[in-house]
């Protein structure tokens, strides 16, 4: 009778972890079988949603996660991108070992724009993060290194194990692994410490620095872990694309970002995939209709918006 309270506790507490694995497990058996089914206008959308699932999932740490408003994320999108291409194409790097170049740039460009902004608040530090993805963008529009207006050509494609990935599915399952890596790591991060820390921020600065939290040191963190996200997803949609531009990094891609968190729920991991998703997804399904498309898209954004304000999967408030 003594032991039978606990027992009772720890199965109540393994059943929702055990379906929630049976669920998990499903979808990522899905996700590995539709390339085999798939045609090539679908393989490349979804391929494109995986890919702005990680941009989002790393967003996410820094607007969800750490509540700070940031609108020039396509920066360190933009610096991953253009140290692999750099490297690839005008000093003969092997794609892999640009990675940890690329990544540690990102890093360092966020620790720079970091560091002595982000004792700012709310709009100030919007419109900071706005100005630093705009600088990255004219940068590159105009350094020779980076091919000015035209770009970057001739980004060679990496072998993996003596293959080429050269077609469609491959790079749909790189930007699978890469999510499900994301999803991984956002979801440690959100149970950890630090993941703990940047809750208190977000809800309260003064009372988490009243407690002994460094605010600025946890924000820090935030902004450099999701640039180190963004540096990667550059990387690869650097090779896969072959070819980088100026105009891919836009102000518009960042607010994109921004949208599919915001749009999924923010602070929650599913919420986030499903907003990645609806950027993707909701402007094809509506590609019949021509130009009108991105109107109905933007009626249908602000419909969600008015009745589920928190998003589509919101994050519980405890």
């Amino acid at each position: 009778m003594g032991n039978s309270q606990p027992l009772s506790s720890w199965a109540d507490w393994l059943k929702p972890q055990r379906n929630r694995m049976i669920v998990l497990m499903i979808l990522a058996a899905v996700a590995m079988v539709i390339p085999v089914v798939a045609n090539n206008y679908l393989l490349e959308v979804l391929t494109n949603a995986w890919f702005y699932t990680i941009l989002c999932l790393g967003l996410n740490i820094v607007v969800g996660y750490a509540g700070l408003l940031d609108l020039g994320y396509a920066a360190f999108f933009a610096v991953g991108a253009y140290t692999t291409g750099i490297l690839t194409s005008k000093f003969g790097f092997n794609f892999w070992l640009t990675i940890p170049f690329a990544v540690g740039c990102s890093m360092l460009a966020g620790v720079i724009i970091g560091g002595p902004t982000l004792r700012l608040r709310s709009d100030y530090l919007a419109i900071v993060t706005l100005g630093f993805g705009e600088i990255v963008r004219i940068i590159a529009r105009n350094l020779e290194i980076t091919g000015g207006a035209s770009g970057l050509i001739g980004i060679e494609r990496p072998y993996f194990f003596g293959i080429q990935l050269n077609q469609g599915i491959h790079f749909y399952y790189v930007f699978l692994l890469l999510a499900i890596a994301a999803c991984y790591v956002s979801y440690r991060l959100q149970h950890s410490r630090l993941g703990r820390a940047w809750q208190y921020v977000r809800e309260d600065e003064d009372a988490a620095e009243a407690m002994g939290i460094d605010r600025v040191g946890v924000k820090l963190h935030a902004y450099v872990i999701g640039a180190m996200f963004g540096g990667i997803a550059g990387c690869f949609f650097a090779a896969k694309m072959t070819a980088i531009s100026p105009e891919t990094f836009t102000f518009a891609q960042s607010v994109l970002i921004l949208l599919g968190v915001v749009l999924g729920g923010m602070g929650k991991i599913p919420g986030v995939i499903v907003g990645a998703f609806a950027l993707v997804l909701f402007p094809e399904v509506f590609r019949g209709v021509g130009s009108m498309r991105m109107l109905i898209f933007a009626i249908v954004m602000l419909v969600i918006m008015l009745y589920r304000p928190e998003g589509i999967w919101p994050r519980v408030k405890s």
